[in-house]
């Protein structure tokens, strides 16, 4: 599986997009999963909003961290989570299918946390005052942490994983390659039949 992608470092910096394949705010959108802003553009071919990785393309991603949502001054790491599966989600509180998958990606986390193989691990984005962002993490129960990135300049690590729509869902087996990438809002289900067979 190919994802042609054009992104520099000053474009991940400069912002992510709410894109219209997650956050439905152009109905004009055609069928190529094209998001577009200023001169950052993704396209999925063949407009796919679900991409599976076969095991012998994965490569692990870079070791991906940032400042705790929750905890000001902490670092949160990609490597604090060795040999478990990770669920990268990249969200933000304004963004109103990140809103609805929250309960979903709780869901999820309370099943992982039963036998400790893996976590949700939340990139909050494009969120400029880091209290809003945190009164959604308590107000919904949220137990997963959540980096704190409001340029999303963690995206630099994914390397050449497509993560330019928000929400963004990235499932990492236990070697932190990547298994299979959601460009929409997700369910328990679709995220747990992904999760399931890597925890083996």
């Amino acid at each position: 599986m190919r994802i042609l992608r054009t992104v520099t470092a000053a474009t991940v910096a400069a912002g992510v997009l709410c894109g219209a394949v997650a956050c439905g705010e152009d109905s004009t959108a055609g069928t190529d999963a094209v998001a577009v802003g200023g001169t950052f553009q993704f396209v999925s071919p063949g407009g796919q909003t679900v991409i599976t990785y076969d095991e012998a393309d994965r490569e692990p991603v870079g070791d991906l961290s940032g400042d705790s949502l929750m905890d000001p001054g902490k670092t949160i790491s990609l490597d604090d989570f060795k040999d478990e599966v990770v669920v990268l989600n990249a969200w933000g509180q304004w963004c109103g299918p990140c809103r609805s998958e929250s309960d979903d990606l709780q869901t999820v986390q309370e099943k992982l946390e039963k036998d400790g193989r893996g976590t949700i691990l939340g990139i909050n984005v494009r969120d400029s005052v880091r209290e809003k962002a945190q009164d959604f993490h308590e107000d919904n129960g949220l137990t997963y942490p959540s980096i704190y990135d409001p340029p999303f300049k963690s995206a630099l690590a994914l390397g050449g994983l497509p993560a330019s729509v928000i929400p963004t869902t990235i499932v990492l087996d236990r070697q932190h390659r990547p298994a299979k990438v959601f460009l929409r809002e997700i369910t328990a289900d679709d995220l747990w039949s992904a999760v399931e067979p890597l925890l083996g």
